[in-house]
């Protein structure tokens, strides 16, 4: 591969790139011709066409009607509009179905599913597939030379699950791969728990409706079937692809912390991240939120830039109650993406639509028309992010990683759990949520990632831990890490069998703690108190801890104030050990234990504490809570959460930029900042409107 090739995949356009899905099938040609001029004055740079077109494509098994998509193409090139083109396979067309039924899917209760929506497909259908690939090629191979494509997008939010036949005989086949014999099968699933032992891998079912609880060996192994046949159904596409385009990037729409697929697996296949995110308005956390899967799109990749494939420019449609939003609002969400990483904001989607299921969500052309505030918004958007370019391409540095991998979501939500309070994402953005209050930014990556480049690790919720886990662990805390471990963590190995001994286990000897016993905690919680004695609270869950060869910083009340709890008396609740390097030298790193539930200031103070340890200053430490601070490259992005005019330090805000307090700071959005000839230029304060943004930069 060319290093031409390679800058290609990473990235197809130099702007920031944005625009929204394009369904022009849906609209005749005068309307695509307004479509492209409204596109123009916008500053529209990509759309993504092509999405659910397939029956229009191929409005019968084998007869493939282009043209009208070649048009459509021409139109954008000539309008100076990028395309990002979509093979249609994530609705099939209803005469698949009808002509071959095994290619739509079945529940769990064994209902197959039918036409009249979208995603009525199964991935392991050979026929679905087969189907798929003939109009991937179809679609490609008409278009590969058209110089409107920028990059392919292969399916559409790809997260089926099917429960049939097939799937059931497709599921044995990876039970194959990865097993090899159904002896291997029983000793991985524990078998002999239950009377299920099988015979041979013929008899293996997926997890159907069953009487009572299923195996949860077998439970999770499913799930990690269904992302990897969801991957290979994407692997396929991008395989026929690749053979016919060697160079272009190719892609496909994640949905943030999704629980169907395990993106960490996928990433490596896709050369731009994209996600689709829908933060909701009425949802006070929903910022917090945002950013934290932004942190997790930037890091499946190294770190890269990534595209905002799809959001909302108002409100959405399939809400119970769908709030919506300014454009103001709008704007500081999509900022926002691109303060993370984002090289690219794209809406769903650019016409609204008149008739099915989405007429009600918002787009970036309303039913309205072009004069109207949304869109409005939408040009001011534009203007915006063409200002923006000498940000693409660069990166941000966190000095702190947050743990998160699909397979400790899945086994930790299973049944017949301790307790379903336990939530692994809501844990994680209960802890993000600490950090970015305090501005202090994250990488999102798995427990196994080089973590040596981290001043402070958290792993919130990283309830399977291997070897292969534990060992990186504790080599990153006798090389001088700093290591925070949340609740419930560490209690099972991959295949949901509980280790033996206190846990975490497996690094015991790292923490200096265990748990002996997994307790639910009644409404309202149980009393705790700090070795300062200030008193605290820990709800829903607490792990009742030993620690044998670390510091106690918060233990349980008396017997007396734990009624029919009387044994946890005193136990451990947070503890800290500081770690002895190679051969036996204080190396600074420490590892804690937060073995319980923590009210949100009492978990700020854990982490506060261990990022005082690990030396992490956060950007503009004088901002008030809500002002969110993202330093990107050489940009450094000011948003305003807060609801209120806010003013800031332009020291401050130079030496976050790491510039000198008198030098001269450009904000990309309005230009130089200036300041008044009779006042010192350090000691100025800079008004940042509620929901504006900055991205200010050092002149030289």
């Amino acid at each position: 591969m060319t290093s031409q090739t390679r800058e290609r995949r990473s990235w197809p356009l130099p702007v920031i790139a944005f625009g929204g899905d394009y369904n022009p099938e849906q609209w005749d040609r005068s309307v695509w011709l307004e479509d492209v001029a409204l596109m123009r004055r916008a500053g529209v740079t990509l759309v993504t066409v092509g999405v659910f077109s397939w029956s229009r494509l191929e409005p019968e098994p084998g007869r493939f009607e282009l043209d009208w998509l070649r048009e459509v193409l021409d139109l954008l090139h000539e309008g100076g509009v990028a395309v990002d083109l979509a093979t249609p396979t994530a609705s099939p067309p209803p005469w698949l179905g009808v002509l071959h039924p095994e290619t739509r899917p079945v529940t769990a209760d064994g209902v197959r599913l039918t036409h009249g929506s979208r995603n009525q497909f199964s991935p392991s259908s050979p026929r679905y597939r087969e189907a798929a690939l003939a109009i991937t090629r179809a679609v490609v191979g008409a278009f590969v030379d058209h110089p409107a494509v920028v990059m392919w997008h292969v399916g559409n939010e790809l997260g089926q699950v099917d429960h049939s036949d097939v799937a059931a005989a497709a599921f044995r086949r990876w039970l194959q791969d990865r097993y090899g014999t159904v002896e291997a099968l029983n000793d991985a699933w524990a078998t002999s728990v239950w009377s299920q032992g099988y015979r041979s891998l013929d008899e293996v079912e997926p997890p159907r409706a069953v009487p009572y609880h299923r195996n949860p060996a077998q439970a999770l192994d499913f799930r990690r079937f269904t992302s990897d046949e969801l991957r290979e159904v994407y692997r396929e596409q991008r395989a026929v692809i690749r053979e016919l385009d060697p160079d272009r990037a190719v892609t496909t729409n994640f949905m943030g912390f999704f629980p169907l697929a395990d993106y960490g697996s996928w990433a490596a296949d896709v050369d731009v991240v994209a996600d689709d995110a829908y933060p909701d308005p009425g949802d006070p956390g929903s910022l917090a939120d945002a950013a934290l899967t932004q942190d997790l799109m930037r890091s499946l990749r190294g770190g890269r830039p990534w595209l905002l494939m799809e959001s909302a420019t108002s409100g959405v449609s399939w809400r119970a109650h769908n709030l919506t939003k300014s454009p103001a609002r709008s704007r500081l969400e999509s900022l926002q993406a691109v303060a993370h990483g984002a090289d690219g904001v794209c809406f769903f989607q650019w016409r609204q639509a008149r008739s099915g299921p989405e007429r009600f969500h918002s787009a970036m052309l309303p039913t309205a028309g072009p004069d109207t505030a949304v869109h409005a918004g939408v040009r001011r958007l534009g203007a915006d992010l063409a200002r923006l370019a000498p940000v693409v391409g660069s990166r941000s540095r966190p000095e702190v990683a947050l743990l998160w991998d699909w397979p400790s979501w899945w086994a930790a939500t299973g049944e017949a759990m301790p307790t379903d309070r336990l939530d692994p994402l809501g844990t994680l953005r209960a802890w993000h949520r600490v950090l970015w209050d305090a501005r202090v930014a994250v990488d999102v990556v798995a427990p196994t990632a080089d973590l040596s480049g981290y001043r402070a690790v958290l792993a919130p919720a990283t309830h399977v831990v291997d070897d292969a886990v534990a060992r990186t662990w504790r080599e990153y805390v006798a090389g001088g890490g700093h290591l925070v471990v949340g609740p419930f963590c560490g209690v099972t190995d991959p295949l949901t069998h509980l280790h033996a001994g206190r846990t975490p286990a497996l690094v015991g000897d790292v923490l200096g703690a265990g748990v002996q016993e997994h307790v639910p905690l009644p409404d309202g919680g149980v009393p705790a108190r700090w070795a300062d004695g200030r008193v605290a609270r820990v709800r829903d869950y607490v792990g009742h801890t030993d620690a044998s060869d670390a510091e106690v910083l918060l233990a349980l009340g008396g017997a007396d104030v734990l009624p029919g709890l009387e044994h946890l008396a005193g136990a451990a609740v947070v503890t800290r050990r500081v770690a002895d390097g190679d051969g036996g030298t204080a190396a600074g790193g420490s590892a804690r234990l937060v073995a319980g539930v923590l009210e949100e200031t009492d978990l700020a103070g854990v982490l506060h504490g261990a990022l005082a340890e690990a030396g992490v200053a956060p950007p503009l430490p004088g901002a008030p809570v809500g002002v969110e601070v993202v330093r990107r490259g050489d940009a450094l992005v000011v948003l305003n959460h807060t609801g209120r005019e806010v003013r800031l330090a332009r020291r401050e805000l130079a030496a976050a930029l790491g510039a000198p307090p008198t030098a001269d700071l450009v904000d990309l959005l309005t230009g130089p900042l200036a300041t008044p000839p009779t006042t010192d230029p350090t000691d100025t304060l800079v008004p940042l409107a509620p929901e504006d943004v900055l991205v200010l930069m050092e002149t030289r």
